[in-house]
């Protein structure tokens, strides 16, 4: 295969946005030759079919008491055949279905394992390119070619992933040829492999945002001068300039400005440590408090948009002590429980997150923080920010989008849920024999395209261990990338770019854009050798929709991103105290 390296960013982005933002949006572009290239068949199956249909009374969630979702229904026409109904256009909305989350399973899998335990949380079932092999917990995930694969071949047999914390560790096995690719280049590290013929820098597109979160429902976090004098109290071009690689940029809005319609509004508060103080004095008083005692949390593996976690927390720590007398103790969380701790709420100190993007649009960012999805982590959302953001995402037009999303970045501004503090560069390395080696923008680089010389087997190695591969209830990039070569959703991403291309499917639009009909290939199958149709898109979706479904289990049980996607569950649980 061959990879298309060249394309800027910019147009990949602009491209995107032509097929969402059309009034009716028909299929996507036809994939390029470094895709399968299979067609998907069409018509009816000549064999009787029972068909999913969710809701199950055949009805729609649209408009039902405490419903705030964008999906109505989810039908199986026929073997071949899917029909999603929106309750409103969803401009994102071949971006989504092409997200990892969404990867589609093999039902009687799910049924087979009670949709949880070690089974389903270590070997997924999926229809891509390579399958599960092994897991050797704490070390490395191995996995191998699908012989039957439907597309085309991976080049290179058998890959295996590792994972390290230290990015001066991984560029030692890099350049002792232990291991054929890294991620998450260390910072003073892009010198050093662009200087050196044997190897190859693959630098990414910010599309990433590192914040300092803060919970409203918390002590000291309720009152808004008091998150505002944090805002102002932060350096945050000092944390830019002395932890982050090249190419990252000091954060003027929570999304980046590669993302159309991102960064309107006003930019954000200005470094104003006297300011703060002042702010922050009316902030305590108003609280009758006399100090302020905190933590700084965090996990330790480096991140897309946090390359070195500690030492960015550390300076955190002290900014917080000089400029606003605040005293804060760093307080490290095993990687595996944190995103699960944050997004129950029970963080009550400053943390330290951020989110990569999952396809570039505005509501990936704004909707999935501040929008009717969002998880606890920062507290209660603001309705005025609500509203504007659903208003947002059911907005076609381009313009009238960035006037609604100007309101909403100057409210997100006002009532600083968090504060972005910036959109790091990042980067992968590769030996420089390793063909069809690239970055993804998305952080999901293909593996089932390179080729490491004559070798069968790619090592790469990433910055943590996954704490499960049941995707669906996952949220963490390590995992998700791992899934990627596993599970293919409906749409997929174009190879080291944004652009929704078909996969499993091709899908249509209806003329307002709010019934998709998606039509599957024929002849797929699961690695169990089970044959991919309809019912398993529907089973795949319901499962991560109705918070009651019986297969709702999961490694945790939160199924976030579907939130995150689309807004709303059915039959959600009660609101907690």
């Amino acid at each position: 295969m061959t990879r298309d390296t060249r394309r800027s960013p910019i147009l990949a982005l602009l491209a995107t946005a032509a097929i969402i933002f059309a009034a009716c949006g028909g299929a996507a572009s036809t994939a390029p030759s470094s895709e399968p290239t299979t067609t998907p068949t069409q018509g009816p199956t000549a064999e009787p079919f029972d068909g999913n249909v969710y809701p199950e009374d055949g009805s729609s969630a649209c408009g039902t008491d405490g419903y705030n979702g964008q999906i109505g229904s989810i039908k199986a026409l026929d073997a071949q055949t899917v029909e999603f109904t929106l309750c409103a256009p969803d401009a994102a909305f071949l971006s989504k279905i092409a997200f990892t989350s969404l990867g589609i399973q093999d039902e009687g899998y799910l049924e087979e394992t009670g949709g949880g335990g070690e089974a389903l949380f270590r070997n997924p079932m999926g229809t891509g390119p390579y399958q599960f092999k092994s897991w050797t917990a704490g070390t490395e995930i191995s996995i191998e070619a699908y012989e039957d694969y439907w597309g085309t071949a991976p080049l290179t047999p058998n890959v295996v992933i590792r994972w390290s914390t230290e990015s001066a560790q991984k560029l030692l096995e890099l350049q002792s040829q232990q291991v054929d690719g890294i991620d998450n280049v260390g910072a003073d590290d892009f010198p050093t492999i662009e200087g050196d013929s044997d190897l190859a820098l693959f630098r990414r597109t910010a599309l990433n945002t590192f914040y300092l979160g803060m919970n409203n429902t918390k002590p000291y976090w309720k009152n808004d001068k008091i998150r505002q004098a944090i805002a102002m109290g932060i350096d945050r071009q000092r944390i830019v300039d002395t932890f982050f690689p090249p190419g990252s940029i000091t954060a003027s809005h929570f999304t980046p400005c590669e993302i159309p319609g991102g960064c309107e509004g006003e930019e954000w508060y200005e470094f104003d440590p006297e300011g703060a103080r002042e702010l922050l004095a009316e902030g305590m008083a108003e609280e009758n408090i006399t100090e302020i005692v905190t933590k700084v949390s965090l996990r330790e593996p480096p991140r897309c948009y946090l390359p070195a976690p500690l030492d960015i927390a550390t300076d955190v720590q002290d900014q917080l002590q000089e400029n606003l007398g605040i005293t804060a103790e760093i307080d490290i969380i095993d990687t595996t429980v944190y995103l699960g701790i944050a997004s129950r709420g029970e963080l009550d100190g400053i943390f330290l997150l951020g989110w990569c993007a999952d396809f570039p649009d505005v509501t990936n960012f704004l909707d999935t923080f501040f929008g009717v999805g969002q998880d606890d982590s920062l507290g209660t959302p603001w309705d005025d920010v609500t509203a504007l953001l659903t208003e947002g995402g059911r907005t076609a037009d381009l313009e009238e989008r960035k006037a609604i999303y100007e309101q909403a970045n100057d409210l997100i501004k006002e009532h600083v849920p968090m504060v972005p503090i910036s959109h790091g560069g990042s980067a992968t390395a590769f030996l420089a024999d390793v063909e069809g080696a690239h970055s993804s923008p998305l952080n999901q680089e293909d593996f089932s395209v390179m080729k490491p010389g004559d070798r069968d087997q790619l090592v790469f190695v990433q910055n943590g261990e996954p704490g499960g591969l049941y995707c669906a209830d996952e949220t963490d990039g390590e995992a998700l990338r791992i899934c990627g070569q596993i599970l293919e959703s409906l749409y997929d991403y174009k190879v080291a770019g944004t652009e929704p291309i078909p996969n499993l499917a091709t899908c249509e639009a209806n003329a307002d854009s709010t019934v998709w009909t998606c039509t599957l290939q024929e002849g797929i199958t699961f690695h169990n050798g089970a044959t991919l149709d309809a019912n398993d898109v529907v089973t795949t979706y319901a499962v991560q929709w109705d918070a009651e479904h019986p297969l709702r289990v999961g490694r945790e049980g939160l199924f976030e991103y579907w939130g995150y996607l689309f807004a709303g569950n059915l039959n959600p649980p009660p609101p907690t105290e």
